[in-house]
């Protein structure tokens, strides 16, 4: 059967792919011989066609900005699909009243264009902002503040080798995962239920999309009037003359409060204001609208480290001076106020981090044996001439992505990544193949805890990965960042396809249509993410911050990758005593706030969120409080208006998130035209 369909063309043929009367929640508990006989149409109703593929690339290559964006600023990742069928919904529509399209998109186009998306926004930049930002940033030296970046013939192949790793992994685990064990995948089923409401109430879905534009249009003015360099200042110690935006990046509006600590300069005592230890006011709305989506509890916590860090923490290490064995001179645990997060701030949290996550992974040790035993196959085979078929006679094999794109797929993607590692990462080929070997089998894990909780647990999965490969390599940084990127990457593109799969499976749709559409916003996705990251990130200090100033991008996850690979690197003995003590700490308290949380599950909302732990002390201080705030009028709208909360808190923030990072590309771009 040929795999590209043609779009329906007239109004009857339109209303014939009208979405099923069986809701997704009825299809969720159906076998798989049912789904096939009831739901399944595949045949009947276009799904991959050629306007499905190109709407999803361009929208998921915008929206990987806004992933790359909020990554660098957060570590977190924004799954796009239902943004995505949000403005290709009203898109298609408006494409039909000025003529450009005969009919919209059905219902399975647009779950198809849904996957191109969301392999473009999601699956493509997860490598940039963990393992390339944190190799980054192992590159800057003394002389060399900048770091070197590395060459687009380099992240071009390795972003597409990843990616495709990723989406042919998922291949061998769909069926039993969905079909058999029918896991739930929540954000694979609650993107159906938005495809069922848009398709079953088009006026709601059009009035979501236009909040969303509109919001996306307040958001872009702030990269306009803040990295715009458009106002001339003069320096009034030198005269000199800069340009730099209408609006600051933040106001020291907390500089009337007490600050801890000071330094003395030729006698003089001067105290520290809170705005050296980078308690300011972020003007950049972005921080807001995602502690919008992050929640109370999180950015809650978040903000009690920054405090913690401003005040006691950060001071401490300021004073705490110890004399370097290496080079014999004095050094301090953090050197300078504004440094604090990152100096001493990152040995608490990037710790936390590590265990709670390894931790939470080790207690899902059901679901890993589950993962383990389902390699061999995914429950019993039919008789010949037993099995069931659609309505047009297709069996199950018929459907279903055969195994041999897997092998051509996997043989293919697999020794594009290994021969990259090599040439370009100080990975000897028989670790590379081992690397995509343990790739396979956590990935088999990560996608079925996706499946049963929502979570990929893919940091958790890159810190294995460096464990794993600080033994094995122990003196080569980058040989463990990007192994570790190897596992991370291709974890999260295998689940973000089972959940598109997911969702294809509740509507009807044909998994091997969808697997085609999910490969093709590879490419686009790559050329947003990698022309992306130059823009954003010219050089290092995009990532450090320069003279006092908190760095526009503090990318937290970048920063935690690298300071594992460091340990390694250096060992804990050449550490100064308080980074020491600080990892221990860190080690203990993510530990225990991890076990508390599975063996006393009741008192899980009283506890500290080790995610926000862990995140507020890694992050400049402005973060976690604009966060905080954003959160706060989140639950604040969902108490006073609940079901205008749930209509549109969610396009709200996803798009002035959207308008500012997209400008913020598009800044990026005028700034480098104009210098």
């Amino acid at each position: 059967m040929p795999l590209f369909q043609r779009p329906p063309q007239t109004p009857d043929e339109l209303a014939a792919c009208a979405p099923l009367a069986i809701g997704p929640e009825k299809v969720q508990d159906m076998d798989e011989e049912t789904w096939l006989r009831e739901v399944y149409r595949g045949e009947s109703v276009p799904q991959l066609t050629i306007r499905a593929v190109i709407m999803g690339s361009v929208l998921g290559g915008l929206l990987a900005f806004t992933n790359l964006y909020i990554g660098l600023k957060t570590g977190w990742a924004l799954g796009v699909a239902i943004t995505a069928c949000i403005l290709s919904f009203a898109l298609s529509n408006l494409l039909v009243k000025i003529g450009v399209m005969k009919t919209p998109l059905t219902i399975l186009e647009t779950n198809c264009m849904a996957s191109a998306a969301s392999s473009a926004g999601y699956s493509t930049g997860g490598t940039m902002v963990s393992a390339i930002s944190a190799l980054l940033l192992l590159s800057v030296t003394p002389e060399n503040p900048g770091g070197t970046h590395l060459s687009a013939m380099i992240l071009v192949p390795w972003t597409v080798f990843l990616a495709g790793l990723g989406t042919v992994l998922a291949i061998p685990m769909k069926r039993n995962l969905i079909n058999h064990e029918r896991l739930r995948f929540p954000s694979g089923t609650a993107a159906a239920a938005t495809l069922q409401s848009l398709y079953s109430a088009g006026g709601d879905a059009i009035v979501k999309a236009r909040t969303l534009l509109v919001s996306a249009a307040v958001g872009a003015i702030f990269p306009l009037l803040i990295d715009l360099p458009l106002r001339a200042v003069v320096d009034p110690k030198t005269g000199e003359t800069s340009k730099t935006g209408l609006l600051p990046a933040d106001t020291p509006i907390f500089d009337m409060l007490p600050a801890r600590g000071g330094e003395t300069v030729d006698g003089v005592f001067t105290a520290f204001k809170p705005s050296d230890w980078t308690i300011t006011f972020d003007n950049n709305p972005v921080m807001i609208a995602g502690g919008m989506l992050v929640g109370l509890r999180v950015t809650f916590w978040m903000f009690v480290s920054a405090v913690t860090l401003a005040y006691f923490v950060g001071p401490a290490a300021y004073e705490w001076e110890w004399l370097s064995a290496v080079t014999g001179n004095p050094l301090r645990a953090a050197t300078a106020p504004y440094k604090a997060w990152k100096e001493i701030g990152l040995w608490f949290g990037a710790p936390i981090l590590v265990a709670s996550g390894l931790f939470g992974f080790a207690t899902q040790w059901r679901t890993i044996l589950r993962a383990l035993s389902s390699l061999g196959g995914g429950g019993a085979a039919a008789k010949p001439g037993e099995e069931a078929r659609s309505a047009s006679g297709l069996t199950a094999k018929d459907v279903e992505v055969p195994m041999s794109w897997f092998v051509v797929g996997g043989l293919t993607s697999g020794a594009g990544v290994i021969a990259v590692a090599a040439t370009a990462f100080e990975v000897p080929v028989h670790y590379g193949v081992l690397a995509v070997a343990m790739t396979f089998l956590l990935s088999l894990v990560a996608c079925r805890a996706t499946g049963e909780s929502d979570i990929t647990p893919v940091g958790a999965m890159g810190k294995l990965m460096q464990l794993t490969y600080g033994a094995l390599i122990p003196q080569s940084t980058t040989a463990n960042l990007m192994t570790a990127g190897i596992t991370a990457s291709a974890a999260g593109s295998a689940a973000d396809l089972l959940n598109d799969l997911k969702s294809g499976y509740l509507l009807g749709a044909d998994p091997r249509r969808q697997f085609i559409a999910q490969a093709s916003g590879i490419f686009a996705g790559t050329l947003a993410t990698v022309t992306g990251f130059y823009l954003l990130v010219p050089d290092a200090t995009a990532l450090t911050g320069v003279a006092g100033a908190a760095p526009q991008f503090p990318a937290p996850s970048a920063q935690a990758w690298r300071a594992v690979a460091e340990v390694f690197k250096t060992g804990l003995a050449n550490m100064h005593p308080m980074h020491q003590e600080a990892i221990v700490y860190g080690l203990g308290l993510g530990g225990a706030l991890a076990a508390l949380e599975e063996f006393v599950p009741k008192a899980r909302r009283f506890l500290p969120s080790a995610t926000g732990l862990g995140l507020g002390f890694i992050l400049p201080f402005q973060y976690p409080f604009s966060m905080l705030l954003g959160a706060i009028l989140a639950w604040a709208w969902t108490n006073r208006n609940p079901s205008q909360a749930e209509s549109y808190l969610v396009p709200v923030s996803s798009g002035v998130i959207a308008g500012v990072s997209i400008m913020g590309v598009i800044v990026a771009i005028l700034n480098n035209i104009l210098s």
